[in-house]
């Protein structure tokens, strides 16, 4: 596959960035016709509710819309030289083959994100799809082989979990590819960029999240509750940037958490993804049911309580109740370590330097998100939070117009938006003399 794409690549980066442009446009065009399709396949091999499937293909499909627009608007420069008999140039150029490392819980969008902007630069791509969900990756293929996309241009190499850390090593390995992009672990990121460092390869990384999220006395509550149940339930807590910790101020404390166990009971359906009811479906697999049992057993042992949920739900072994425990303090392991499942934990506090301490204790720094009607107050926390991406009042923040990535162990670059082409361009210096 490395072979493949590398052997594509001149071709494919000689290509007028007008007609790279067109075959992307192509791309996301056959995937909006083919969006319920592409929908329930999500849903069948990670469980996702049908209606958030149909919203990540919307969500999947604007970044190659996206990266097909801004291949056209790859600018080089003009710097006034310091010798009257000179010109500088500045280019801007693939960087060649790029391995696309991706995880399950957007089995569609993390590659699009990462492939819409790679093939929009003029690279080829590699992909190694999570080993949960490979069909997305190779459905995709299909419809990039439909939208005109040349033979090795966009490559799938599914494989088991057992080959992964093998396949990873490859990727991370070969002296064909020039830049590593990938979306996982804290832990599995720092393994690939030790991989990488043998032949200095460009690196992007979206690594984990801990995400705070914030209520202040100011907030209007009855948001702050709606934005919590959207932030940390959605895909069932199995997101990179879903809230990990909340954090409420001691005046409206309890309010927020009668409110949030309400709204929790009331809008929330366990089942199965294509039950146009249910908005939570299982856990990905018995390891992440058991992360979340681990968390609950270690908090309620140190003093807190289950206000609702708690346990696996009747459904089936992969099902858990979306819970929410009060009474929680930061030496509990659900505020120490990313619980990536349906847990919200309430740690209540008193100050606004106390939030922002807690929050910025983590040695990761992805999302966090904060309610508060305070305008000074906002502009200090927006800015003193130590996390790549800020939800002010808003509780679901990911655009394919904004720059999506972390500080920290959350990573390195930036995906989306402007800014997310450049991690795939080289800029090379041209010295023109003797004028």
């Amino acid at each position: 596959a490395v072979r493949a794409a590398h052997k594509a690549g001149a071709a494919w980066g000689r290509l007028p960035a007008k007609e790279r442009s067109a075959r992307l446009r192509r791309w996301y065009e056959l995937m909006m016709e083919n969006k319920e399709e592409l929908a329930r396949i999500i849903t069948a091999e990670n469980g996702k509710p049908l209606k958030e499937a149909q919203g990540e293909i919307v969500y999947s499909a604007s970044f190659l819309e996206w990266f097909a627009e801004e291949a056209r608007r790859i600018y080089g420069d003009v710097i006034p030289a310091s010798a009257k008999d000179r010109r500088v140039l500045v280019l801007k150029q693939p960087v060649g083959v790029a391995a696309i490392i991706t995880p399950w819980n957007f089995p569609s969008a993390m590659i699009t994100r990462k492939v819409g902007a790679a093939l929009a630069a003029g690279c080829t791509v590699v992909v190694k799809p999570a080993e949960d969900t490979p069909l997305s990756a190779l459905a995709l293929g299909e419809l990039a082989n439909q939208a005109g996309i040349p033979a090795g241009v966009y490559n799938v190499v599914p494989c088991s979990r057992q080959q992964t850390a093998a396949v990873g090593e490859v990727l991370c390995t070969d002296p064909l590819v020039s830049k590593i992009s990938f979306t996982g672990s804290t832990a599995t990121g720092k393994i690939l960029l030790k991989h990488a460092a043998g032949t200095v390869k460009r690196v992007s990384m979206e690594l984990g999240g801990h995400a705070p999220f914030i209520v202040f006395d100011s907030a209007n509550v009855d948001r702050a509750v709606a934005g919590a149940l959207a932030s940390k339930y959605r895909n069932s807590g199995q997101t990179c940037v879903c809230t990990n910790r909340f954090l409420v101020q001691k005046g409206i404390h309890d309010e927020f958490v009668e409110k949030f166990a309400k709204a929790i009971e009331k809008e929330l359906h366990v089942g199965n993804g294509f039950d146009a009811k249910t908005t939570q479906g299982p856990l990905i697999n018995e390891k992440a049911v058991e992360k979340v049992e681990k968390h609950i057993k270690d908090a309620v042992s140190q003093g807190a309580s289950v206000v609702t949920g708690g346990k696996r739900h009747s459904l089936g072994k992969n099902f858990f109740e979306p819970t929410l425990l009060s009474n929680v303090t930061t030496k509990m392991l659900c505020t120490q370590e990313e619980t990536f499942g349906p847990l919200a934990p309430v740690i209540r506090f008193e100050t606004e330097a106390e939030a922002v301490a807690i929050a910025n204790a983590a040695n990761v720094g992805l999302a966090g998100y904060f309610y508060s009607q305070d305008p000074a107050q906002i502009w200090r926390v927006a800015e003193q939070l130590e996390v790549g991406m800020v939800g002010v009042n808003e509780g679901i923040i990911s655009s394919v117009e904004c720059p999506f990535g972390g500080v920290k162990e959350s990573g390195l670059g930036r995906e989306g938006s402007k800014y997310g082409i450049d991690e795939y361009l080289e800029i090379k210096y041209v010295c023109f003399g003797g004028l």
